[in-house]
C-alpha cells in the first residue's frame, strides 16, 4: 500500500467521522437553561421575601425608661 493511497483511506476515514452524528441542537439547551435561570429567580425572591418579612418583625429599638 503506498503512502498515497493510506493518506487518503485516514483522510476519508477522519472525514465520515466527522460528519457523524454532532449531538442535540442547541435550542433544548437554550430552554433549559432559561427554565433553570427562571426557577432560581424564583426561589431568590421567596427568600428575599422571608428575609425581609423576618427583618420586620424584629422590634424597634426603645431606649429605657427609670422607675
Amino acid at each position: 500500500m503506498s503512502v498515497l493511497t493510506y493518506v487518503h483511506v485516514a483522510l476519508r476515514a477522519r472525514l465520515a467521522e466527522l460528519r457523524g452524528d454532532r449531538g442535540d441542537s442547541p435550542v433544548p439547551t437554550a430552554v433549559i437553561i432559561f427554565g433553570l435561570v427562571a426557577v432560581a429567580m424564583a426561589v431568590t425572591a421567596a427568600a428575599l421575601g422571608a428575609a425581609n418579612d423576618w427583618m420586620d418583625n424584629i422590634p424597634s429599638h426603645q431606649n429605657p425608661t427609670a422607675p
